[in-house]
């Protein structure tokens, strides 16, 4: 990434971004600016859609900040990696914790899968996507990943394309050099796979080694929990076939 003005107040607005055309805010964004951050009216921010690129734009308002005006687009629009992150999910601030996390390594989308030995049956979205809008508003991502809603596992296997690359972390695989694992693969898309804590299941495992493009990977010789085995996972793939080689998404 070029250089950045982190310091920057970011925000995220699901409205088309135009020179001049005032954006409206929410009452969290407008008590943010306005009670927290002590800005008012002629005050700069940077303000993105996901579609629109990055502007720098100026608050408007009277009493409070009430709206945004683009004036200047300062970065285009990107495309992140088609990398999907599938997992089973966790409970509350992990799972806060790992969406954060799978946003700022460059996930497309996040798919929540139901297992055998999954902890948590139900999966809050809205709360998923607060935590992608919040990731994204602090590390300068343009680009926000799509937060499907839960499925079983097997349904998962069954409807995704089977040109893409299914990459499953199992702690009962063979440990190998898993950078050289994926260096031998050059796939169109990238299903990341992450289990539960207790593992897959035996029919689960077999049913993975049958997809037709699979590498069942091992992260190192120590057993890890779910969201370092994410990250770790996630790095592995952004260095080997991600964007982290400087091709882009």
């Amino acid at each position: 990434m070029p250089e950045y003005d982190f310091t920057a107040p970011r925000l995220y607005v699901d409205a088309p971004l135009l020179d001049g055309n005032a954006v409206p805010l929410d009452r969290n964004q407008s008590n943010y600016l306005g009670n927290v951050l002590r800005l008012g009216a002629g005050d700069r921010v940077l303000v993105f859609n996901g579609r629109d690129g990055e502007w720098q734009g100026e608050i408007a308002g009277r009493k409070r900040p009430e709206g945004v005006i683009p004036r200047q687009r300062i970065r285009p629009q990107d495309h992140l990696p088609d990398i999907a992150y599938v997992f089973a999910p966790l409970k509350h601030a992990r799972l806060d914790y790992i969406v954060q996390k799978a946003v700022e390594m460059g996930a497309a989308r996040l798919e929540p899968v139901i297992t055998r030995h999954t902890q948590v049956s139900r999966v809050n979205g809205e709360r998923m996507r607060a935590n992608v809008i919040e990731a994204a508003e602090q590390c300068g991502i343009l680009s926000l990943a799509e937060v499907k809603d839960p499925v079983p596992l097997e349904r998962f296997l069954g409807q995704r394309p089977t040109s893409r690359l299914l990459v499953f972390c199992d702690e009962a695989a063979d440990v190998a050099d898993p950078l050289q694992a994926l260096r031998d693969d050059a796939p169109a898309g990238i299903d990341l796979l992450i289990g539960p804590e207790g593992g897959f299941a035996v029919e689960e495992r077999e049913l993975l080694l049958r997809q037709p493009r699979v590498i069942r990977l091992a992260l190192g010789p120590r057993i890890l929990r779910a969201d370092t085995a994410a990250v770790a996972a996630l790095a592995l793939i952004q260095a080997t076939l991600g964007d982290w080689r400087g091709a882009g998404g």
